[in-house]
């Protein structure tokens, strides 16, 4: 197959970051939460759910180490398969057998992968040292035909790819590819790369279209991303056919699961919670457990990309419609429901008892990245950057050790401590999680945004997301250099700078926000512009210090969601550019319910301290309903309600739940107004 690029990510090595968010983003996973999640997966954080990660990598290397050493004389010992459970107390007292959940491996491959990131962008000799001891420890753990996941590996290799419905070795596989390529795009080390290699090539032995392979694909996508990135960094062909493979797999009729389990043939269409009731070039609307379902869109698109297959493109835009026009929250978090940390039905959009994982958010961020490979448009990069700046960074506390899985649009402590359709929900972050995919998720996303801001082509650059940093770009046999300082996301100046030593002539392609009505740009006069698909194109020669100055207009803004939406009916939200806005109980009392907001007056702007961060902190005008001493009787005959004057207090959405227990919401219900 031909190998085309429409669009691809910048390397990170190409942008240097210059201050500004997501700088302090980035500093603060570097600094805090890499050094936390290390401690996590070695299980030395006290108070913290144990991880179990690492020492599962050391158990299944001493199998290896023994099995070395003994030869053809080793047998392997007989074990119980057991999963995650009640545990003593004393750590050092555990029996030599895995723990944890089936998928525990994969939480050394995110943390891998986030460290690579930030070895690109600030080398750190210490870090890199852990980083290659870790990799020792995994690497020991391989067996000699290339099989590494740890699950099977200690409990016996006799049941491996048995249940590929429910136990993740081919999600292990994926998540090990993509840490290993990171870890050698940014070091040069290849140790990590060779294991997931020999581990694909494992695989590809075991399944395709050949006869005799198996015909199965995994249970949790992200393998058919993953196999791409491999095949984009060794050109090995084997690696997108296995990825395609899996992908022109996917159901099939007879469903390979119910060959897997030896259940009877019928013509009901089931498994749509692993996105496997038809093939996906027939699926019509997003369904299933969401983040499977953004982790198989992305390797959908990454595949239709590559091999030009138009049907496949169809498919990606079709449930890409399909979640961002019936079933994503204003937030950009995506998955309504706890029953199986799925998507509903279109419309159903509850907001206190919203699963909105934050591992679904980030699957969105790559969904729409791809997309953007695909086919620039900023209808793409506009949901990425809304889930960036909400969905996303809400899932960790502004310290970076505490996290979220859930993320609500509305919170009532007590109800999530009393009432069980809740229990899901958390009023407060968690140190970590038995089920971990969430924290090392955010860390690698975080450490590698430049590369979701910036992409490129033969002659242009695209700036999908304003951020500070200088930005590197070959134009055949000429370098051009750009400097972006950019105020979002609390204000919509953006500068742009040549700062190149020879003059280049190509395109720079800056985003429109979606949110933005208002906007201008100066120092345009000696380049040709147009607009195409939500980009301002700016074509000509750039000279060194030619400048170029955007103001996106960021005034406050007042939404309403599709009549369908039921649970929003009557209601209003808030953002301010790309940041959606709450209204917590530390700034407003309690009983956030009994306000109303009067969208026609002015919104006052100040600031917050939250957690030591300063924030803009909106004043929205609203009324807030007078409660009368409680009757007797719980229903009593309608009488006109009274109102007193009131000032709603908002912050950043991503900010709440940093001043301990409170009530939080998104939506407002709009009073009535003469």
């Amino acid at each position: 197959m031909e190998k085309r690029h429409n669009n691809r990510p910048i390397s990170l090595r190409q942008f240097q970051a210059a201050g500004g968010f997501w700088k302090e983003k980035m500093e603060l996973v570097r600094k805090e939460v890499i050094p936390y999640q290390w401690e996590i997966l070695n299980d030395r954080v006290e108070g913290a759910s144990p991880s179990f990660c690492m020492r599962n990598f050391k158990v299944a290397g001493k199998l290896m180490c023994e099995k070395r050493e003994k030869g053809a004389d080793y047998e392997e010992p007989a074990y119980t398969f057991r999963g995650f459970e009640a545990l003593p107390e004393d750590m050092d007292h555990l029996e030599d057998r895995f723990y944890g959940f089936v998928f525990q491996d994969s939480d050394f491959s995110k943390w891998v992968e986030a460290v690579a990131y930030s070895l690109v962008s600030h080398p750190d000799p210490q870090l890199e040292q852990t980083a290659d001891e870790a990799i020792e420890i995994v690497c020991a753990a391989q067996l000699e035909n290339g099989y590494l996941d740890t699950y099977y590996i200690i409990n016996g290799m006799d049941k491996s790819f048995s249940n590929l419905k429910d136990h993740h070795e081919l999600y292990c596989l994926g998540h090990l590819t993509e840490g290993a390529v990171a870890y050698y795009e940014a070091t040069g080390k290849d140790k990590l790369l060779k294991a997931a290699m020999r581990f694909a090539d494992y695989i590809d032995s075991c399944f395709g279209a050949e006869e005799g392979k198996c015909k199965g694909y995994p249970g949790h996508e992200i393998a058919e991303m993953a196999l791409v990135r491999l095949y984009e960094v060794t050109g090995e062909e084997r690696y997108l056919n296995l990825a395609k493979f899996f992908i022109d797999e996917r159901g099939k009729r007879p469903y390979y699961f119910d060959c897997e389990e030896e259940v009877k043939q019928t013509d009901e269409e089931r498994y749509q919670y692993y996105q496997s009731h038809r093939p996906v070039r027939e699926q019509e609307e997003a369904v299933g457990h969401a983040v499977r379902a953004v982790y198989l869109y992305s390797g959908m698109a990454d595949v239709a990309r590559l091999t030009d297959d138009e049907q496949l493109k169809t498919a990606c835009r079709r449930l890409w419609n399909s979640i961002v026009r019936e079933k994503m929250y204003i937030t950009g978090a995506i998955g309504a429901t706890h029953i199986g940390e799925s998507f509903s039905f279109p419309f159903d959009l509850p907001n206190d008892t919203a699963y909105a994982e934050t591992c679904a958010s980030i699957g969105l961020v790559f969904f729409a990245r791809r997309m953007l490979e695909m086919e620039p448009d900023a209808v793409y990069a506009d949901v990425m950057e809304r889930a960036l700046y909400n969905s996303v960074l809400s899932g960790m506390a502004l310290d970076g050790k505490s996290f979220f899985y859930v993320n609500p649009l509305e919170a009532l402590p007590e109800a999530c401590h009393k009432d069980e359709r809740k229990f899901h929900v958390k009023p407060i972050r968690q140190k970590w999680f038995g089920c971990a995919c969430c924290p090392p998720n955010l860390a690698r996303i975080i450490s590698s945004v430049p590369a979701y801001a910036y992409s490129e082509n033969e002659d242009t650059l695209f700036v999908h997301l304003h951020i500070s940093g200088t930005i590197t770009k070959q134009v055949g046999d000429q370098t051009a250099v750009f400097e972006v300082e950019s105020g979002m996301p609390w204000n919509g100046n953006v500068s742009i700078v040549y700062k190149g030593e020879q003059p280049v002539r190509m395109k720079l392609a800056v985003r429109i926000p979606g949110w933005c009505e208002h906007w201008k740009a100066d120092g345009l006069e000696n380049y040709a512009c147009t607009e195409e698909k939500g980009y301002y194109v700016i074509t000509g020669e750039w000279k060194t210090g030619s400048r170029i100055l955007f103001a996106f207009d960021m005034e406050t803004r007042f939404y309403q969601a599709d009549d369908r939406v039921r649970e929003d009916y009557g209601k209003l939200a808030v953002m301010r550019g790309p940041v959606v806005y709450c209204a917590e109980e530390a700034d407003n009392g309690n009983n956030l319910h009994l306000y109303e907001i009067l969208p026609m007056h002015p919104v006052l702007e100040s600031e917050v301290m939250v957690n030591g961060e300063k924030y803009p902190l909106l004043s929205v005008s609203a009324r807030k309903k007078v409660t009368t001493k409680p009757d007797q009787q719980l229903y009593v005959k309608y009488r006109k309600p009274e109102y007193e004057t009131a000032q709603l207090n908002m912050i950043p959405y991503f900010a709440w739940a940093n001043r301990g227990e409170n009530e939080m919401a998104v939506w407002f219900n709009k009073a009535e107004e003469n």
